[in-house]
């Protein structure tokens, strides 16, 4: 991708968070934008913050409904007359040790998590094709590359994300479409106080706590992550590690593979 100006960015997520950033600072720099969510009030104050000079379609869906992401993508091709790239970033999570967890959590997680990456790059796929510049842009995580106990679901969706990007990229590597897979570390959004807790037998710590410890250790804003992440889009890099928590969680998983879990269990027992 040469720049953004005048070009046509699907972003799913788009009501608050990164998603929501990734608007705004896309808009700025001249490109149109179709932004989707399933909250449509999130949407309406995307929509408020975005450089008026663009066009915007704004599009209220789910991103788990495979025919509703089909639709998306149709809608936003007519609306824009093209689309350059889709932003699969809409994601959830929960949290709760793997034997206690819900199959229906389970299944929730993944539907939006992986199922919603799957859709939205099979929907958009035949419309960036058309354009003469494309992308597509994946959000997995730091725990799609590193596991950690009590995020066993979103681990898994994570990691998911991961693999089927990357095997993406390698299918589309002779084509116009760059593949990127983005893995943010802790990124200061509402993903933790919106997620599912499932409170263990002899757990202690609520949801606040989480949603405490959580805040407490973020470091980035959504706005300097969809700033890393644009940059990384323009360079076309196959993993756009988000926060030095990132790079370190990489660092640390490429050398000692083993031995981190190791030093995971430890800091649960101490």
């Amino acid at each position: 991708m040469t720049d953004f100006n005048n070009k046509v960015a699907a972003i799913t997520g788009a009501g608050s968070g990164m998603g929501q950033s990734l608007a705004v600072l896309l808009a700025r720099a001249g490109c149109h934008v179709a932004i989707s969510d399933l909250n449509a009030d999130g949407l309406e104050e995307t929509r408020a913050m975005l450089n008026p000079a663009v066009n915007v379609s704004v599009h209220v869906v789910d991103v788990a409904n495979r025919e509703q992401m089909e639709a998306f993508a149709a809608s936003a091709n007519t609306e824009h007359s093209k689309i350059n790239m889709i932003f699969n970033n809409a994601g959830v999570s929960v949290t709760g040790l793997a034997e206690q967890m819900p199959y229906e959590d389970i299944e929730w997680l993944m539907n939006i998590n992986f199922w919603g990456v799957v859709y939205g790059c099979k929907s958009f796929l035949p419309y960036l094709r058309e354009a003469d510049e494309a992308a597509i842009i994946n959000t997995s995580s730091i725990f799609g590359t590193i596991a950690v106990p009590s995020q066993s679901a979103y681990n898994a969706s994570k990691f998911a994300v991961k693999g089927y990007t990357y095997a993406l990229r390698q299918e589309l590597i002779d084509s116009h479409i760059g593949v990127n897979c983005v893995q943010p570390g802790g990124v200061k959004t509402n993903i933790v106080s919106s997620s599912r807790f499932i409170p263990t037998d002899n757990e202690s710590a609520t949801k606040q706590d989480l949603v405490e410890t959580f805040s407490r250790l973020a470091r980035k804003s959504p706005e300097q992550a969809a700033a890393i992440i644009l940059d990384g889009v323009l360079k076309n890099k196959a993993r756009i590690l988000v926060g030095s928590d990132a790079r370190i969680a990489s660092w640390i998983e490429r050398l000692a593979p083993s031995a981190y879990l190791k030093l995971l269990r430890m800091n649960i027992t101490d």
